[in-house]
Parts: C-alpha cells; sequence; structure tokens
C-alpha cells in the first residue's frame, strides 16, 4: 500500500518524505530520518529496504522471513519520535495485532559507516502512559479524550 501522507508522521507527503529513502534514490542523513523510513517500511512491507538498513553485523539467515511475519501479523497505526539525540532516537510505534491496539516503545541506536546509517540495536522501554489530553495514538491529531479515549 503507497500512502498519500507519509506514514512516519513528519505530516509531509510520502513523496517528499519517506519514498525516496525506500526505493534507494536518497540515503537518510541522520538517526531519525533512518529510524522514520524504517517505520514507514514496516508500514508499506519493504522488506529489502528493513534487511538493507539493519546493520549487516546483525543480519541472521531467518531475517527475511520473520520481517514478513511480523509485517503480515502487523497493522502500523502512528508513530511519535520523543527524542532524537546523537546516534540514539527514541520511539513509539502504535499498532494493531490480533485485534489489539500495542505500542512499540524503543531507544534505537544508529551507526554511521561508510556515509550511511544503519540500525544497530534496539532496547525495548515500557509502554507509555497516556493521558486524556495526550494526542490520540492513531494519528488524527485529535486529543485521546475526542477520539479513541471512550
Amino acid at each position: 500500500m503507497i500512502p498519500e501522507q507519509c506514514p512516519c508522521g513528519s505530516n509531509k507527503l510520502f513523496e517528499a518524505c519517506c519514498a525516496p529513502f525506500l526505493r534507494n534514490e536518497q540515503l537518510p542523513a541522520t538517526p531519525e530520518q533512518l529510524m522514520r523510513s524504517r517505520y514507514s517500511a514496516f508500514f508499506t512491507g519493504n522488506i529489502d529496504y528493513l534487511i538493507a538498513t539493519h546493520h549487516p553485523s546483525k543480519h541472521r539467515v531467518d531475517d527475511r522471513q520473520t520481517l514478513a511475519d511480523t509485517i503480515a501479523e502487523t497493522e502500523w497505526l502512528s508513530l511519535r519520535v520523543l527524542n532524537a539525540s546523537g546516534t540514539f532516537v527514541e520511539f513509539v510505534a502504535f499498532h494493531r495485532t490480533n485485534n489489539l491496539i500495542g505500542q512499540l516503545h524503543e531507544l534505537s541506536e544508529f551507526v554511521l559507516e561508510n556515509g550511511r546509517w544503519y540500525y544497530l540495536a534496539g532496547k525495548l522501554l515500557p509502554a507509555i502512559k497516556l493521558d486524556r489530553n495526550d494526542p490520540c495514538w492513531c494519528g488524527s491529531g485529535k486529543k485521546l479524550k475526542k477520539c479513541h479515549g471512550t
């Protein structure tokens, strides 16, 4: 599925945001750009990009099948970047799996090698708590209480 708005939460059109990265026309210039483009790759099912941007030292024989299974089982709903500093990006990605809403809260580490950023590793963090006046997890731009907070 090719979205009009970029799934990465940038509020830009997909073609002006992550699409050039996913088509290998440009390289992400920062860890945050790489993280956002990897989220868009999960959203659109671009397994080749996910493998290419994962550090080669971390590749496993079953990467392609594991990613295909994750993509088939998961509907990615929205992304929030909580902090981007140096080689680390903290984010929360909301998803639906088995009809349940969940979140992936991670502190990701990236490394720059030969002019290219790679995802190196991620540390899972506890789920964030959403208050009534926080933006809704669905990415609508509405407050939680006016959207999915009922």
